[in-house]
């Protein structure tokens, strides 16, 4: 924002950093909570604290606002509730979205750096990487829970543990009880603390880097969720048709148990074999591009694949009473300019769900890049200079609620039948 904006918007900002920093125990939090807020939202470059105290004119010391959101002793998740808390009323969410981001780095002294996969560089390089959850729905979303994964170069006992790193712990304020744990275990370990502050979403979403791990769609389950996620084309799979047999006893030794005759396959080749006859047009929604759509912006229009599969594999064994595997959706879009299909989902919801409603679900992942897109370019997600765990999660956090306040500035001003994302 300029700074005529900023004025314009003043007193709005400081009643929701108001209501969200109540859990504040001192003024002096509450004040530097509200001047850091004001410098993410104030145009510049960088929302590091050195150039936004200098953005900040009479309010812009550099030292009180370092203090606060590095070493304040202020808990980040009393102020996600009562995040989640005012945006859940807003946004109505239909689904939660889980998903990490990179956090790139040149150096090596910040909590949780290392050389590792993020899809914000599509490679492996040296960065943070931070798991969040958003809330969501077709109009609107907001990230109102985080967590900074520790790498097991970073854990004490691992076999990948790097001596430097781990030394590096107690500098960088990484609590005692703070180890490596999966990144799907982290958004389930989420799901669990914003249930706790009585936030209740039936669907949760999630990219193949989580709806590959059979234990994070269990854990969904586990916990009466059902779930839209990516997957792999890898993923094995039998056909929803299929049924376990039994073999004829030839009298002799064991008798035989059931089980399915065939070999699982790929969800790829399930897909093909169904073949592109297959495939249905849907349209999902409307872009924010000029085109042909009723509101006069670009239609988002694809072919999909819905089959009913049972998805194998050890893990998914595991978990079932019986030789017979759970039956779900496998959804796929196959473009009609595509040789073959170019994306899979799966899905647990009923088996009567509307072609319509399961793409609507699988494409609505785009809120969680809408909101990274935002954060980082305009709020200054990744311009956190400080190297301490308790100082990530602050910036995070008080990002997050920056970019809940700009989601509330444009619902409230948009017009009320297309509320634009």
């Amino acid at each position: 924002m300029t700074p005529e904006e900023m004025a314009c918007v003043r007193a709005e900002l400081e009643e929701f950093a108001e209501e969200v920093f109540e859990p504040f125990a001192r003024k002096d939090q509450r004040r530097w909570g509200q001047v850091y807020l004001r410098g993410l939202l104030t145009d510049g470059q960088r929302k590091a604290v050195e150039p936004m105290a200098a953005r900040l004119g009479a309010d812009g010391n550099r030292q009180a606002l370092a203090h606060f959101v590095t070493t304040s002793s202020w808990d980040p998740a009393h102020v996600r509730a009562r995040l989640a808390w005012k945006m859940e009323t807003v946004i109505r969410p239909s689904a939660l979205i889980f998903d990490d981001t990179g956090f790139l780095k040149d150096g090596n002294a910040s909590a949780c750096v290392s050389r590792q996969y993020t899809g914000t560089a599509g490679k492996v390089t040296n960065c943070q990487v931070g798991v969040s959850q958003h809330l969501a729905s077709d109009h609107a979303s907001a990230a109102v829970n985080w967590r900074l994964f520790l790498p097991e170069t970073w854990a004490p006992g691992s076999v990948k543990a790097d001596p430097g790193k781990v030394a590096r712990r107690a500098a960088c304020g990484i609590p005692d009880d703070i180890g490596h744990v999966e990144k799907w275990q982290l958004a389930l370990d989420m799901l669990d603390e914003t249930r706790s502050w009585g936030i209740e979403v039936p669907l949760a979403v999630a990219d193949a880097g989580y709806g590959d791990a059979a234990a994070f769609r269990h854990g969904l389950q586990a916990r009466g969720l059902n779930y839209m996620v990516g997957i792999s084309t890898t993923l094995s799979a039998q056909p929803g048709h299929a049924v376990p047999v039994v073999e004829p006893y030839s009298g002799t030794g064991r008798p035989p148990v059931a089980k399915y005759p065939d070999k699982p396959q790929s969800v790829k080749q399930l897909v093909i074999a169904a073949g592109r006859k297959a495939a249905k047009p849907v349209q999902w929604r409307e872009g924010s591009r000029p085109g042909t759509g009723r509101s006069g912006f670009k239609r988002m229009y694809s072919r999909f694949v819905p089959l009913r599969i049972r998805p194998a594999g050890r893990e998914v064994r595991q978990t079932v009473d019986g030789p017979e595997l759970p039956e779900c959706w496998l959804l796929a879009e196959w473009p009609a300019r595509e040789p073959e299909p170019v994306q899979f989902w799966l899905s647990d919801l009923p088996a009567d769900t509307p072609l319509t409603t399961l793409v609507r679900l699988a494409k609505l992942r785009w809120r969680i890049e809408h909101d990274y897109r935002e954060m980082k370019q305009a709020l200054g997600l990744a311009h956190f200079e400080g190297r301490t765990w308790n100082g990530w999660h602050h910036h995070v956090t008080l990002v997050s609620v920056a970019h809940a306040f700009c989601t509330l500035q444009r619902l409230d001003r948009a017009p009320k039948d297309t509320a634009p994302a």
